[in-house]
């Protein structure tokens, strides 16, 4: 970090907006090489959480959402937001599972780690607002990563090429004939189980990150 001198007194200067936007707080007072390994471990648990997921046609079970908020958090929102999507890429390529690429998935994660990212610097200083943020980020993320890129991903793919027979039962059963956008969305997210994984990640969020700023060696500023 730059020192400058100000009336005969050093003071630190404040950090760019570009770096507050690629670098975030836990980053912003380390060193290039501490920056770079930070990265790189993030990443490195992008890939894996998405080589053990487990797919069933466009439902699937796994932690990436996790990590992928995770990802924001630790290394800020642009880089996080490079993380989560080379996660689910370069994890795709590791192992495929036997389907095709889907890009809206990989931009719903990194999605998640940019608002992560983004989140984490609301200017809310009392006790307890560390949960306040991640409450916000786990409502915000669901309605626009989760239910506006993914869902509406899969729809869009399934409208041109055909519902699994799955889907179309349980549309069928709980909201009679048509595949209308809504039907979709909720027997994907509620009856197809997506919701509850997202609710299984949210709650790993609200365990680990406060335990992640406790630990004082790894000096993690997590609001």
């Amino acid at each position: 970090m730059e020192e400058i001198k100000n009336g005969g007194t050093m003071s630190e200067k404040k950090p760019s907006i570009l770096a507050r936007l690629f670098l975030s707080e836990t980053l912003l007072d380390k060193g290039l090489s501490a920056r770079i390994a930070y990265i790189g471990v993030v990443t490195a648990l992008c890939i894996l959480s998405n080589m053990f997921e487990f797919k069933f046609a466009d439902t699937q079970f796994s932690l990436t959402v996790f990590f992928s908020m995770l990802a924001g958090l630790l290394i800020g929102p642009a880089f996080g937001f490079v993380a989560a999507f080379l996660g689910d890429g370069i994890g795709y390529l590791v192992n495929s599972f036997g389907y095709l690429y889907m890009p809206w998935v990989g931009l719903s994660c990194a999605a998640m780690a940019l608002l992560s990212g983004l989140f984490l610097r609301i200017p809310l200083h009392f006790k307890g607002s560390l949960y306040v943020k991640l409450a916000l980020l786990c409502l915000v993320s669901l309605l626009v990563c989760s239910v506006g890129i993914n869902t509406t991903g899969f729809y869009l793919y399934y409208t041109r090429v055909g519902f699994t027979e799955k889907a179309l039962d349980l549309i069928f059963e709980h909201f009679g004939e048509g595949n209308s956008y809504l039907a979709y969305a909720a027997v994907r997210l509620i009856f197809m189980g997506q919701l509850w994984n997202n609710l299984l990640n949210y709650a790993l969020l609200f365990v680990f990150v406060p335990a992640l700023r406790a630990v004082k060696p790894l000096k993690i500023h997590l609001g």
